[in-house]
Protein backbone atom coordinates (compact mmCIF):
# COMPACT_ATOMS: atom_id res chain seq x y z
CA UNK A 1 0.00 0.00 0.00
CA UNK A 2 1.02 3.34 -1.08
CA UNK A 3 1.89 6.09 1.44
CA UNK A 4 -1.46 8.22 -0.24
CA UNK A 5 -3.99 5.15 0.22
CA UNK A 6 -2.52 4.61 3.78
CA UNK A 7 -2.59 7.74 5.08
CA UNK A 8 -6.60 7.43 3.29
CA UNK A 9 -7.14 4.80 5.48
CA UNK A 10 -5.69 6.28 8.37
CA UNK A 11 -7.90 8.73 8.06
CA UNK A 12 -10.93 6.77 7.15
CA UNK A 13 -10.31 4.97 10.83
CA UNK A 14 -10.12 8.28 12.45
CA UNK A 15 -13.54 9.44 10.77
CA UNK A 16 -14.66 6.30 11.94
CA UNK A 17 -13.80 6.98 15.32
CA UNK A 18 -14.60 10.84 15.64
CA UNK A 19 -17.52 11.39 13.57
CA UNK A 20 -19.47 7.89 14.71
CA UNK A 21 -19.04 6.61 11.63
CA UNK A 22 -19.63 3.56 12.37
CA UNK A 23 -21.69 -0.05 13.14
CA UNK A 24 -21.54 -2.71 14.80
CA UNK A 25 -21.81 -5.74 13.06
CA UNK A 26 -24.58 -8.25 15.51
CA UNK A 27 -23.62 -11.21 17.52
CA UNK A 28 -19.77 -10.58 16.70
CA UNK A 29 -20.02 -7.18 18.07
CA UNK A 30 -17.05 -6.13 15.29
CA UNK A 31 -16.80 -2.46 14.84
CA UNK A 32 -16.73 -1.33 11.02
CA UNK A 33 -16.64 1.81 8.98
CA UNK A 34 -20.20 2.85 7.24
CA UNK A 35 -20.32 6.19 5.65
CA UNK A 36 -23.66 5.20 3.42
CA UNK A 37 -27.00 5.62 5.21
CA UNK A 38 -28.78 2.04 4.87
CA UNK A 39 -31.34 3.45 2.69
CA UNK A 40 -28.88 4.60 0.12
CA UNK A 41 -27.38 1.01 -0.16
CA UNK A 42 -31.23 -0.81 -0.18
CA UNK A 43 -32.15 1.05 -3.12
CA UNK A 44 -29.12 0.54 -5.07
CA UNK A 45 -29.21 -3.29 -4.51
CA UNK A 46 -33.01 -3.45 -5.20
CA UNK A 47 -32.46 -1.46 -8.24
CA UNK A 48 -28.86 -3.68 -9.43
CA UNK A 49 -31.00 -6.91 -8.28
CA UNK A 50 -34.10 -6.17 -10.38
CA UNK A 51 -31.74 -5.62 -13.48
CA UNK A 52 -29.61 -9.12 -12.74
CA UNK A 53 -33.11 -10.69 -12.89
CA UNK A 54 -33.87 -8.92 -16.33
CA UNK A 55 -30.55 -9.78 -17.63
CA UNK A 56 -30.73 -13.69 -16.46
CA UNK A 57 -32.39 -16.83 -17.29
CA UNK A 58 -34.66 -18.16 -14.29
CA UNK A 59 -34.70 -21.99 -13.70
CA UNK A 60 -38.07 -23.17 -15.10
CA UNK A 61 -37.38 -26.06 -12.71
CA UNK A 62 -40.14 -25.49 -10.14
CA UNK A 63 -39.31 -28.42 -7.42
CA UNK A 64 -35.60 -26.44 -7.59
CA UNK A 65 -37.13 -23.32 -7.01
CA UNK A 66 -39.17 -23.66 -4.56
CA UNK A 67 -36.19 -25.42 -2.94
CA UNK A 68 -34.47 -22.40 -2.52
CA UNK A 69 -37.66 -20.39 -1.55
CA UNK A 70 -38.37 -22.62 1.20
CA UNK A 71 -34.55 -22.56 2.91
CA UNK A 72 -34.68 -18.74 2.42
CA UNK A 73 -38.01 -18.39 4.06
CA UNK A 74 -36.62 -20.35 6.52
CA UNK A 75 -32.93 -18.79 7.07
CA UNK A 76 -35.17 -15.08 6.74
CA UNK A 77 -37.67 -16.30 9.98
CA UNK A 78 -34.51 -17.25 11.84
CA UNK A 79 -32.94 -14.04 11.12
CA UNK A 80 -35.92 -12.21 12.48
CA UNK A 81 -36.64 -14.22 14.99
CA UNK A 82 -33.01 -13.78 16.57
CA UNK A 83 -33.30 -9.82 16.17
CA UNK A 84 -36.59 -9.55 17.68
CA UNK A 85 -35.21 -11.85 20.95
CA UNK A 86 -32.37 -9.03 20.99
CA UNK A 87 -34.88 -5.76 20.50
CA UNK A 88 -33.48 -5.02 17.13
CA UNK A 89 -36.17 -5.74 14.78
CA UNK A 90 -35.89 -2.20 14.05
CA UNK A 91 -32.40 -3.34 12.11
CA UNK A 92 -34.01 -5.00 9.42
CA UNK A 93 -36.70 -2.07 8.70
CA UNK A 94 -36.25 -1.66 4.96
CA UNK A 95 -35.46 -4.97 3.83
CA UNK A 96 -37.39 -6.40 1.09
CA UNK A 97 -36.31 -9.91 1.08
CA UNK A 98 -36.50 -11.96 -2.59
CA UNK A 99 -34.76 -15.97 -2.94
CA UNK A 100 -34.42 -16.26 -6.32
CA UNK A 101 -32.99 -19.26 -8.70
CA UNK A 102 -31.01 -18.51 -11.97
CA UNK A 103 -30.43 -21.00 -14.73
CA UNK A 104 -26.30 -20.85 -14.87
CA UNK A 105 -23.66 -23.78 -14.59
CA UNK A 106 -21.69 -21.81 -11.92
CA UNK A 107 -21.12 -22.78 -8.28
CA UNK A 108 -22.20 -19.58 -6.70
CA UNK A 109 -25.01 -17.68 -4.69
CA UNK A 110 -25.01 -14.08 -3.46
CA UNK A 111 -27.08 -11.50 -1.33
CA UNK A 112 -27.37 -7.76 -1.59
CA UNK A 113 -28.03 -5.65 1.23
CA UNK A 114 -31.74 -5.47 1.89
CA UNK A 115 -32.23 -9.50 1.74
CA UNK A 116 -31.95 -9.83 -1.73
CA UNK A 117 -30.60 -13.60 -3.03
CA UNK A 118 -29.48 -15.19 -5.92
CA UNK A 119 -28.46 -19.08 -6.77
CA UNK A 120 -27.19 -20.42 -9.37
CA UNK A 121 -28.63 -23.92 -10.40
CA UNK A 122 -24.79 -25.05 -10.71
CA UNK A 123 -23.89 -25.30 -7.40
CA UNK A 124 -27.13 -27.33 -6.22
CA UNK A 125 -25.55 -30.49 -6.52
CA UNK A 126 -22.64 -29.48 -4.60
CA UNK A 127 -25.35 -28.42 -1.68
CA UNK A 128 -27.05 -31.47 -2.44
CA UNK A 129 -30.14 -31.24 -0.10
CA UNK A 130 -32.09 -28.65 2.32
CA UNK A 131 -29.28 -28.73 4.62
CA UNK A 132 -26.80 -28.15 2.39
CA UNK A 133 -28.61 -24.79 0.90
CA UNK A 134 -28.87 -23.66 4.15
CA UNK A 135 -25.28 -23.52 4.51
CA UNK A 136 -24.98 -21.17 1.65
CA UNK A 137 -28.29 -19.59 2.51
CA UNK A 138 -26.99 -18.98 5.34
CA UNK A 139 -24.12 -17.43 4.75
CA UNK A 140 -24.67 -15.30 1.83
CA UNK A 141 -27.68 -13.39 4.02
CA UNK A 142 -25.24 -12.78 6.62
CA UNK A 143 -23.44 -10.41 4.56
CA UNK A 144 -26.25 -8.59 3.97
CA UNK A 145 -27.31 -8.89 8.12
CA UNK A 146 -23.55 -7.71 8.94
CA UNK A 147 -23.55 -5.46 5.91
CA UNK A 148 -20.32 -6.40 4.56
CA UNK A 149 -21.86 -4.23 1.47
CA UNK A 150 -21.97 -0.84 3.05
CA UNK A 151 -18.39 -1.65 4.85
CA UNK A 152 -16.75 -2.45 1.96
CA UNK A 153 -18.38 0.40 -0.38
CA UNK A 154 -17.55 2.76 2.46
CA UNK A 155 -13.74 1.60 2.47
CA UNK A 156 -14.02 1.98 -1.06
CA UNK A 157 -15.08 5.28 -1.38
CA UNK A 158 -12.85 6.32 1.56
CA UNK A 159 -9.66 4.86 -0.67
CA UNK A 160 -10.53 5.97 -4.21
CA UNK A 161 -13.20 8.70 -3.81
CA UNK A 162 -11.41 10.85 -0.68
CA UNK A 163 -14.77 10.16 1.59
CA UNK A 164 -17.30 11.24 -0.81
CA UNK A 165 -20.70 11.16 0.09
CA UNK A 166 -22.27 8.22 -1.80
CA UNK A 167 -25.03 10.69 -3.04
CA UNK A 168 -22.00 13.29 -4.47
CA UNK A 169 -19.95 10.25 -5.94
CA UNK A 170 -23.00 9.22 -8.06
CA UNK A 171 -23.48 12.69 -9.10
CA UNK A 172 -19.78 13.94 -9.82
CA UNK A 173 -18.42 10.31 -10.49
CA UNK A 174 -21.13 8.02 -11.73
CA UNK A 175 -19.23 6.10 -13.67
CA UNK A 176 -16.30 5.54 -11.30
CA UNK A 177 -18.88 4.74 -8.70
CA UNK A 178 -20.92 1.86 -10.47
CA UNK A 179 -17.64 0.62 -11.05
CA UNK A 180 -16.98 0.37 -6.98
CA UNK A 181 -20.24 -0.97 -6.60
CA UNK A 182 -20.39 -3.96 -9.21
CA UNK A 183 -16.51 -4.79 -7.72
CA UNK A 184 -18.09 -4.59 -3.90
CA UNK A 185 -20.46 -7.59 -5.18
CA UNK A 186 -18.54 -9.39 -7.58
CA UNK A 187 -20.99 -8.46 -10.24
CA UNK A 188 -18.12 -7.10 -12.77
CA UNK A 189 -14.44 -7.07 -13.65
CA UNK A 190 -13.25 -6.12 -10.01
CA UNK A 191 -14.27 -9.02 -8.20
CA UNK A 192 -11.46 -9.45 -5.58
CA UNK A 193 -11.13 -5.74 -5.44
CA UNK A 194 -11.29 -5.58 -1.45
CA UNK A 195 -9.55 -9.50 -0.84
CA UNK A 196 -7.66 -8.63 2.72
CA UNK A 197 -10.92 -7.39 3.48
CA UNK A 198 -13.39 -9.43 2.17
CA UNK A 199 -11.35 -12.61 3.65
CA UNK A 200 -12.25 -11.37 6.77
CA UNK A 201 -16.03 -11.03 5.77
CA UNK A 202 -16.24 -14.52 4.41
CA UNK A 203 -15.38 -15.89 8.16
CA UNK A 204 -17.50 -13.55 10.14
CA UNK A 205 -20.27 -14.56 7.79
CA UNK A 206 -19.47 -18.58 8.36
CA UNK A 207 -19.95 -17.65 12.30
CA UNK A 208 -22.68 -15.68 11.45
CA UNK A 209 -24.18 -18.29 9.25
CA UNK A 210 -23.98 -21.18 11.30
CA UNK A 211 -26.08 -19.72 13.85
CA UNK A 212 -29.00 -18.61 11.31
CA UNK A 213 -29.38 -22.35 9.71
CA UNK A 214 -29.19 -23.81 13.51
CA UNK A 215 -32.19 -21.56 14.41
CA UNK A 216 -34.05 -22.83 11.34
CA UNK A 217 -33.90 -25.72 12.49
CA UNK A 218 -30.52 -26.80 9.80
CA UNK A 219 -27.51 -29.44 11.53
CA UNK A 220 -24.95 -26.58 11.49
CA UNK A 221 -22.54 -29.62 11.60
CA UNK A 222 -23.18 -30.18 8.09
CA UNK A 223 -21.58 -27.03 6.60
CA UNK A 224 -18.04 -28.21 6.95
CA UNK A 225 -18.75 -31.09 4.29
CA UNK A 226 -20.43 -28.41 2.26
CA UNK A 227 -17.09 -26.63 2.20
CA UNK A 228 -15.11 -29.78 1.72
CA UNK A 229 -16.94 -30.75 -1.17
CA UNK A 230 -17.15 -27.22 -2.86
CA UNK A 231 -13.26 -27.38 -2.49
CA UNK A 232 -13.32 -30.71 -4.12
CA UNK A 233 -15.14 -29.80 -7.17
CA UNK A 234 -12.87 -26.48 -8.20
CA UNK A 235 -10.04 -28.38 -10.09
CA UNK A 236 -6.89 -26.66 -11.26
CA UNK A 237 -9.02 -22.65 -10.05
CA UNK A 238 -11.46 -22.70 -7.24
CA UNK A 239 -14.83 -21.76 -8.10
CA UNK A 240 -15.50 -17.55 -8.22
CA UNK A 241 -17.61 -19.18 -4.73
CA UNK A 242 -14.21 -19.46 -3.53
CA UNK A 243 -12.27 -16.75 -5.27
CA UNK A 244 -11.94 -14.47 -2.09
CA UNK A 245 -12.56 -16.91 0.56
CA UNK A 246 -9.98 -18.13 3.14
CA UNK A 247 -8.25 -21.34 2.44
CA UNK A 248 -10.24 -24.58 3.15
CA UNK A 249 -7.66 -25.87 6.24
CA UNK A 250 -8.40 -22.21 7.53
CA UNK A 251 -12.14 -22.47 6.65
CA UNK A 252 -12.67 -25.58 8.25
CA UNK A 253 -10.46 -25.03 11.31
CA UNK A 254 -12.84 -21.79 12.19
CA UNK A 255 -16.18 -23.45 11.32
CA UNK A 256 -14.81 -26.03 14.49
CA UNK A 257 -14.63 -23.05 16.90
CA UNK A 258 -17.81 -21.48 16.11
CA UNK A 259 -19.57 -24.98 16.40
CA UNK A 260 -20.15 -24.68 19.92
CA UNK A 261 -21.93 -21.18 19.49
CA UNK A 262 -23.99 -22.26 17.13
CA UNK A 263 -24.91 -25.60 18.28
CA UNK A 264 -27.04 -24.10 21.13
CA UNK A 265 -29.38 -22.62 18.59
CA UNK A 266 -29.87 -25.97 17.19
CA UNK A 267 -33.42 -27.78 17.13
CA UNK A 268 -34.42 -30.23 14.54
CA UNK A 269 -37.80 -29.43 13.39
Amino acid sequence: MNRRLLLTVVGAAVLCGLVAACATVPITGRRQLSLIPESQMNAMSFSQYDQVLKESKLSQDAAATAQVKRVGAKIQGAVERYFHQQGMSHELEGYAWAFNLIESDQKNAWCMPGGKVAFYTGILPVCRDDTGIAVVMGHEVAHAIARHGSERMSQQLALQLGGLALSEAMSSKPEQTRNLWMGVFGLGAQVGVMLPFSRQHESEADRLGLIFMAMAGYDPREAPKFWERMAAGGGAAPPEFLSTHPSDETRVQKLGEYMAEALPYYQPR
